[in-house]
Order: structure tokens, then C-alpha cells, then sequence
């Protein structure tokens, strides 16, 4: 059943899952933020959604989104002396964009449908555990070829198969267009393959380049100005 949701447009990826932080001063993603802790957006969950690369949805409307995103829900909020905010939110149920909406609100709301996985054989449990330990080994290069010792932890194990693929996504630097194909993927096996074969990828790449990105945390995070 279609539902609306209101948005922010960013130029990167939500993963379920992931944390988010973001820090907001623009005045319409401002009283996105107000009607969020007020109430008045009851949920406390927004849609975040990748702009296209030279595209402008402010321009292009709809054409200038990705068609699919993730919810983000709203898990703290700090208001500052000027009036912005900076927030910390936590990825949860991805969505598909029907339809855009930039009159009714201050900010863009969407009408969504929920994307949910496709349903895997009950049988096929062992196999997508084989993946999921596969997806694992190669987190775990990537992230020592990357990063020094205890700049990174291992998801959980207690983390499901079919989740696992967004978490050691959103823990690495990938290139926008690689983490949109993995959110959109509807099924785990083949979500956890392409985690592998992209966190392999990348891995190899850092060893020859002979170079590092910086740690996440080195970076502000500021995306109001979409």
C-alpha cells in the first residue's frame, strides 16, 4: 500500500541499519527537523534518498532522485545557539518513489512503496550462511588493507545473513552507484554476492594504489543543501 514520507535529498546512500548523522541549517530541512521532534510528523522517520549524479530535484523533479531509498529514523537531536540542528538517525525499511510532491510542504514528500526482500527457500539456509561468511572474509581484508588496527570492528555475529550486506557497505568507502545497485537488490543471496565481489574489488585497489582512504570519522558531515 502506497504511503507518503516526507524526504531529504542526499548526495550518498542510507543503508538499514546505519548510522547517519547530518547536520542541518537550511531553513526547509529545518522545519523538517521541528515537525519531526514536535510531532507533528508522528513516526519520527523521514525518507532518504540519493540525488543523480548532475541532476537537481529542486529542477528536475523526480528524474533528478534515485527511485529507491531507505528510511531514517530519527535517534537523536541536538538544536544549536542559531537555529540548526544536528541530528544522529539510524537507517530502517527501504522504499521505492512513485510520485513527488514539492508544493504541499516546506520540504519534499514522496508517495512510497515499501520494498521488502524477496522470500528465499527454507532450504537454502545453509547456502546463504556460506555467503554470509564469504561477505565476512572479505569485509575483513578490505577493512585491514583500509584501515589500522581498531579503527574498525566486525558486524555482530549475531547479525542475519540478509542484513549483513549493508552494514559492511555502510562501514566501507564505496562509490555511490555500487551502494544504490546493493540497496536496490531484493535478494539476499545476490546482495551478499555483490557485497563480496565489490569489498574484494576495492581491496585489491587500495593494495595497488598503495593508498588509504581516511577514516570515516575524518570526514563532517553536512548534506543540507541538496
Amino acid at each position: 500500500m502506497a504511503q507518503t514520507l516526507p524526504l531529504f535529498p542526499l548526495g550518498t546512500v542510507l543503508m538499514p541499519g546505519a548510522s547517519l548523522p547530518l547536520h542541518v541549517f537550511e531553513p526547509r530541512y529545518r522545519q523538517l527537523t521541528i515537525d519531526l521532534v514536535t510531532g507533528t510528523l508522528p513516526s519520527k522517520e523521514f525518507g532518504v534518498i540519493a540525488v543523480r549524479e548532475g541532476w537537481a530535484p529542486d529542477q528536475d523533479g523526480i528524474h533528478g532522485l534515485h527511485r529507491v531509498g531507505c528510511t531514517a529514523q530519527l535517534r537523536d537531536v541536538r538544536k544549536l545557539p542559531d537555529g540548526r540542528f544536528d541530528i544522529v538517525t539510524k537507517g530502517a525499511r527501504r522504499f521505492r518513489l512513485l510520485e513527488l510532491d514539492s508544493a504541499s510542504r516546506p520540504y519534499l514528500v514522496g508517495t512510497v512503496a515499501w520494498l521488502p526482500d524477496t522470500e528465499e527457500a527454507e532450504d537454502q539456509a545453509s547456502r546463504l550462511h556460506r555467503l554470509a561468511n564469504a561477505a565476512r572474509a572479505a569485509h575483513r581484508k578490505y577493512c585491514q588493507t583500509a584501515w589500522r588496527s581498531g579503527e574498525w570492528n566486525a558486524p555482530d555475529s549475531s547479525i542475519a545473513p540478509e542484513e549483513l550486506p549493508h552494514l559492511l557497505a555502510a562501514d566501507c568507502l564505496l562509490p555511490i552507484r555500487d551502494r544504490q545497485l546493493l540497496l536496490e537488490q531484493t535478494s539476499p543471496f545476490v546482495r551478499l554476492r555483490m557485497v563480496r565481489a565489490l569489498l574484494c574489488r576495492e581491496a585489491t585497489l587500495l593494495a595497488e594504489l598503495r593508498a588509504v582512504p581516511a577514516p570515516l570519522s575524518s570526514y563532517a558531515v553536512d548534506h543540507s543543501e541538496n
